[in-house]
């Protein structure tokens, strides 16, 4: 069912872009081969001049001596139809137009922009290769992770460590996975994971998660649904108490993020509760 819904959302995207970008060839939206005149003003600088658009000054530079091309930098206070010119070079982010003529006593000059065509198509296009590119980046790493974590855990289990934290986490989680036989690695599993994330560590409990969410399927009946068990740990996991920030959201604030430790322990804590309710309401519903 899923896969017909991401289907849907890529066809529907993809129609709607098509419709986009037949609308604006249509109406010439981006001033395809128009001619624009547009007032200039001259600087100290003979290769810098400023075009006024919209009451604002622009500055522009000569790309020769015979002025017939004309650079303008990257400037947020373009024309929208100028701005998705300059997007299309996404290296410098600099606008060349071509100038048709230049009137010195008016102080104006007649210019045309490069043509652009079939922009949101392109932006989707460009959108796919991005995400394909992330999303292997994402996997590799994430695999070296899995490969550490998987391998600790693997220890923890030889050596007994783990079952300590089962007897630590045990009358918690006897409440929460009623299903779960005692002393069942699994157990471990979801205790090593709902620690780490409750420590930030989000990537370490990831390859946890994962172990954990297969220990589980080997109790679960009915291989084609969820238990209650496996429901429980995902909305634990989704909603876990934050005691410490986040590890991505250290590394993006810094310092900073410790003005909202208390909000996000706040906020953790309610989001788990209702996690937690709300799965043990709909358990008893499903007896």
């Amino acid at each position: 069912m899923l896969n017909y819904i991401w289907a849907g959302l890529i066809i529907i995207s993809i129609s709607f872009a098509l419709g986009h970008d037949i609308h604006d060839e249509w109406n010439n939206s981006y001033n395809n081969g128009a001619p624009l005149q547009i007032p200039f003003s001259q600087t100290d600088n003979q290769t810098l001049i400023n075009l006024h658009l919209s009451n604002t000054a622009i500055p522009a530079y000569w790309k020769d001596e015979q002025h017939l091309q004309l650079i303008i930098p990257d400037h947020n206070k373009l024309p929208e139809s100028w701005l998705a010119t300059q997007r299309l070079n996404a290296k410098t982010r600099e606008l060349q137009v071509d100038i048709k003529s230049i009137d010195l006593k008016n102080q104006s000059l007649t210019l045309t922009l490069p043509e652009v065509h079939w922009v949101k198509i392109q932006a989707i296009t460009q959108a796919a290769f991005d995400m394909s590119k992330f999303a292997v980046t994402l996997a590799i790493g994430l695999a070296g992770i899995m490969a550490l974590w998987l391998g600790l855990m693997r220890i923890t289990e030889k050596s007994g460590l783990i079952f300590y934290f089962v007897k630590v986490f045990h009358p918690l989680l006897r409440w929460l996975f009623p299903d779960i036989p005692k002393n069942h690695p699994a157990l471990g599993s979801i205790s090593l994971n709902l620690t780490a994330n409750v420590l930030g560590l989000g990537n370490a409990a990831t390859p946890l998660g994962i172990k954990a969410m297969q220990q589980l399927q080997t109790l679960n009946h009915n291989k084609e649904q969820a238990s209650n068990s496996m429901c429980m740990f995902l909305a634990l996991n989704t909603s876990s108490v934050q005691l410490l920030p986040p590890v991505t959201l250290i590394a993006i604030m810094g310092t900073q993020v410790s003005e909202f430790i208390i909000p996000i322990i706040l906020a953790t804590t309610a989001s788990t509760i209702s996690a937690v309710i709300a799965a043990k309401t709909f358990a008893r519903w499903n007896k």
